[in-house]
C-alpha cells in the first residue's frame, strides 16, 4: 500500500519526533554506570593531573565514577584513536591537546587519523603558554637583547625541544623564520633531560611551559624573556608577550576534552554544561594556577568544533615552515 505525500511526511516526523524523545530521555538519565576517560598521557604528566582532578569533580556532579585510563604513545594518537572508536554513548571520553588534534595527525602521513571527522570536541579546558627561557650565563634579558645578541653570533647559540615536532620545537622554529635567525635545534626525547642541559648550560635557551620554567625562574636558575601568547600570562604578568616585540607571534598549547564521532547532541550538552559549571567555580581557577595552564573563555560544543577546525588550519603552514616530521 503506498503512503500518500502527506500521510509519508507525518509518518516521517512520528519518527523523527520518537528518535528525538529516545535521545532526549537518554540524556536525562545519563549517566547511569561509570565513565572511562581517556588520557593519552602517562601517569604522573600535567595533562594526567589535570585529567584526574576533572574526573574528580566530574564524578562528585554527576554521580557516577569517572575512572581514569592512561593510554600514552603515538604522540596522543594511541589514546586518541581507542576513544574514535568507541560507543558514542557519552562512557568513554578523552582529554585532547594541541598535539592530538592539530600536530600529530599532520606531523605524519601514516597515522590514517582525522580528528575533524573522528573526535566530537566538547569543551576547552584551558590554555598553555609557553615561556621562552634562556641560561644565566646568555647575555640577555630582553626580548630585544635576544634577538640583538643571537644576530651578532648566527648558528652560536643551541635550544632545547622535548622533540622534533613538539610546540616547544615548532614555536623556535617560527621565531627563527619570522625574525632570521640562525640557532641550533638539540632535540631530547621529553622535557626531563632537556631540563638538565639546559640548567646546566650545555644548551643556552628553549621555549617551556609553565611547570617548568615557573619555579626555575623564581629560583634564579633561568631567567625568561618573553611569552608565546600575546595576551600577558595570568601566572606570570610582569613578563612581557614576545608579540610586544615580534608582531603577530601568538601561540600556546591547550588541551581539551572530547569523545567519540556522532554523540547524541543531548549527552554533549550535559558534558559541556558540566565543564563550564566547574570553569565558572574558584576551586577550577585554583586547579589551572597549580596547573601552570592560563584561563580560556568557556566554548559551547558548536564552538569548540569550529576552534578545533581552526586551530588545524591555523597550524598546518606553521608545521610545514618548522620542516618538522614524525614520519
Amino acid at each position: 500500500m503506498k503512503l500518500s505525500i502527506p500521510k509519508l511526511a507525518g509518518a516521517l516526523m512520528l519518527c523523527l519526533s520518537a528518535t528525538l524523545g529516545v535521545a532526549q530521555d537518554t540524556a536525562r538519565s545519563y549517566p547511569t554506570h561509570p565513565i572511562r576517560l581517556v588520557v593519552p598521557f602517562p601517569a604522573g604528566s600535567l595533562v594526567d593531573a589535570l585529567g584526574r582532578s576533572i574526573a574528580d569533580k566530574l564524578q562528585a556532579s554527576l554521580k557516577q565514577p569517572v575512572v581514569i585510563d592512561n593510554r600514552a604513545g603515538a604522540s596522543t594518537l594511541l589514546g586518541a584513536k581507542l576513544v574514535a572508536t568507541a560507543p558514542p554513548d557519552g562512557y568513554t571520553l578523552l582529554i585532547p591537546t594541541v598535539t592530538t588534534m592539530s600536530l600529530a595527525p599532520q606531523l605524519s602521513t601514516k597515522t590514517g587519523f582525522d580528528p575533524l571527522k573522528e573526535l566530537t570536541p566538547i569543551a576547552r579546558l584551558g590554555a598553555t603558554n609557553f615561556f621562552l627561557t634562556v641560561h644565566p650565563s646568555f647575555p640577555a634579558r630582553s626580548m630585544k637583547e635576544w634577538i640583538a645578541e643571537i644576530k651578532r653570533h648566527p648558528g652560536k647559540y643551541s635550544y632545547a625541544s622535548s622533540g622534533s615536532g613538539s610546540p616547544h620545537h615548532i614555536f623556535m622554529e617560527l621565531l627563527k623564520k619570522q625574525l632570521g635567525l640562525d640557532i641550533v635545534h638539540v632535540p631530547y626525547k621529553g622535557s626531563s633531560s632537556s631540563m638538565v642541559d639546559l640548567l646546566s648550560g650545555k644548551v643556552q635557551m628553549a621555549f617551556l611551559d609553565g611547570t617548568l620554567a615557573i619555579p626555575n625562574i623564581q629560583a634564579g636558575k633561568l631567567f625568561t624573556v618573553g611569552t608565546s601568547m600575546a595576551k600577558r600570562s595570568v601566572l606570570m604578568p610582569a613578563v612581557p608577550p614576545i608579540a610586544q616585540t615580534v608582531p603577530g607571534y601568538d601561540w600556546s598549547g591547550w588541551i581539551g576534552f572530547a569523545g567519540p564521532p556522532n554523540m547524541p547532541a543531548p549527552i554533549v550538552a550535559t558534558l559541556a554544561e558540566e565543564i563550564k559549571r566547574l570553569q565558572a567555580t574558584p576551586a577550577y581557577a585554583d586547579l589551572l594556577n597549580r596547573a601552570a595552564m592560563e584561563p580560556t573563555e568557556p566554548l559551547p560544543p558548536a564552538e569548540m568544533a569550529d576552534f578545533v577546525r581552526n586551530e588545524y588550519q591555523r597550524w598546518a603552514p606553521a608545521i610545514k615552515a618548522s620542516g618538522a616530521t614524525a614520519d
